[in-house]
């Protein structure tokens, strides 16, 4: 089977700032990483070429820098990378994205398997893995914590309210990926990057996909975001130690002065 591995190059959100006068995200000195969810999705890849000696393509979208996402997973072992890079492509939501990502899927050729990260972390929509699906016509499977194929079958497990159920259907197919709690990520080594560099490595411009210009950018985007800010500033709050009949008593005392119970 063909995979291909859809990894996004995010901001470190524990690092991210706000420019009150406009509103717009801070990004310079701000370091890059990998989106979390898309890690464990190429990792799953990964664990099924291992197994089965399936091929993996890595693709992103993203400016000139964001290389390195893709070639973090040519280093942990992925067979080919592509990232999309195109001023054509800036500004573009998750509907143009995906339009964009499936495109490349189509020139990639013959897949069987995507894998997205459940969202990204900058955005936190979780649209760009079922809207690439939709575009393709594919079937789609969302908030797996494991997928498995067996001969023609693929196994997947996802989280639904309240536990898991168990999906069986047949390639092709999207898959997009929770962590669960036992995941650590991995890291390649420095000889793993370096024994990368000899992959296959292409970088696609929109012209490079076929896609029309009418549905990329800021042009070709639904969504306009009018403001972003950060949520207020939280009410002060009151630090104390001791034992835990004296907390409960102290919290009781500040229930009822704030008047949230008699």
């Amino acid at each position: 089977m063909n995979i291909v591995v859809c990894v996004k190059q995010v901001p470190d959100t524990t690092e991210v700032k706000i420019n009150p006068e406009t509103g717009t995200l801070i990004r310079n000195g701000v370091p890059s990483i990998i989106n979390p969810y898309d890690h464990f999705a190429l990792q799953t890849a990964l664990e099924l070429k291992k197994k089965h000696g399936f091929r993996v393509t890595v693709v992103s979208m993203g400016p000139p820098q964001a290389k390195s996402v893709v070639q973090m997973g040519l280093a942990l072992g992925a067979d080919e990378g592509v990232l999309l890079s195109d001023m054509a492509f800036a500004g573009s939501d998750t509907w143009a994205t995906s339009y964009a990502l499936a495109k490349a899927v189509k020139k990639i050729g013959k897949t069987d398997m995507i894998f997205c990260g459940m969202q990204a972390i900058d955005g936190d929509t979780a649209q760009t893995g079922p809207a690439i699906a939709q575009h393709l016509g594919m079937a789609q499977v969302t908030f797996c914590e494991h997928v498995e194929v067996d001969g023609r079958r693929i196994i997947a497990r996802k989280q639904i309210d309240g536990g898991y159920e168990t999906v069986e259907c047949r390639p092709p197919a999207l898959f997009t990926m929770i962590m669960h709690k036992d995941y650590v990520p991995k890291y390649p080594s420095f000889l793993a990057v370096h024994a990368s560099l000899a992959k296959p490595y292409h970088v696609w411009s929109a012209e490079d996909i076929g896609a029309e210009a009418q549905y990329l950018g800021l042009k070709g985007s639904p969504t306009q975001v009018s403001k972003i800010y950060p949520p207020p500033q939280k009410e002060k709050a009151e630090m104390f130690a001791g034992s835990g009949q004296a907390a409960a008593e102290r919290i009781l005392e500040i229930m009822r002065k704030e008047h949230f119970t008699q």
